[in-house]
């Protein structure tokens, strides 16, 4: 898995990518070269801070937010990575992280009164199990899918997991957690209409930002 993120206003020229989860225990920095190397106390790599990022990527100039790095991309970053010293290189991910689901089946989470347990299909030939709070959540809708290495506006990054003991593999998304332009700010799934795009494709955001009319 690789997560990247470039928010130049707020962190400067710092390209972060993440790689695994962070278990709660102890960290190890190492920095060479304007690289920093964070590990778990195992040595698992969880991820490199890139200090000088733009002179590596320039075209990252025109990123802010969540990045989604090309094979070439990575590449210059693993050479960056040998040349600084570092044996532990990025491979990419090039799998859409948001996609267009359809939720087939729903059941009573058997330890909430108010979550639902979905089978929601994200392909042909895939189906997932998410776990789902909106009031709005139902059989036979369309929504919109954050897949584990998605990052959500807020920054907030979706890893696999459990959710009260139950498994849920990515999250059912809603208008807050999107915040699409003119959405209401309101609990609530953002249902697509069924010809609005077709189920396991990328959400086309910039689409998608035109739905809701101008208040």
């Amino acid at each position: 898995m690789l997560i990247s993120s470039y928010n130049p206003n707020e962190m400067g020229d710092i390209l972060v990518v993440i790689t695994a989860p962070d278990d709660g225990g102890d960290q190890t920095t190492k920095v060479n070269d304007d690289i920093a190397q964070i590990t778990n106390d195992k040595g698992q790599l969880l991820g490199y801070n890139f200090l000088a990022a733009s002179s590596i990527l320039p075209e990252l100039k025109d990123e802010n937010g969540q990045v989604f790095l090309s094979e070439d991309q990575v590449t210059k970053l693993n050479q960056k990575l040998t040349a600084a010293g570092f044996d532990q290189k990025l491979t990419a991910d090039l799998t859409p992280k948001f996609v267009v689901g359809y939720v087939e089946k729903l059941e009573d989470h058997p330890k909430s009164d108010h979550l639902k347990i979905t089978q929601t299909r994200i392909g042909d030939d895939q189906t997932v199990q998410i776990a789902c709070g909106s009031p709005n959540v139902k059989e036979g809708i369309k929504v919109v899918v954050a897949r584990p290495g998605a990052m959500m506006p807020d920054g907030k990054i979706i890893w696999p997991g459990a959710l009260m003991g139950v498994e849920s593999d990515g999250m059912l998304c809603g208008f807050r957690e999107l915040r699409l332009k003119n959405a209401p700010d309101k609990k609530g799934l953002w249902i697509i209409p069924d010809d609005w795009q077709a189920v396991g494709e990328a959400v086309d955001f910039a689409k998608a930002n035109t739905f809701f009319p101008a208040k």
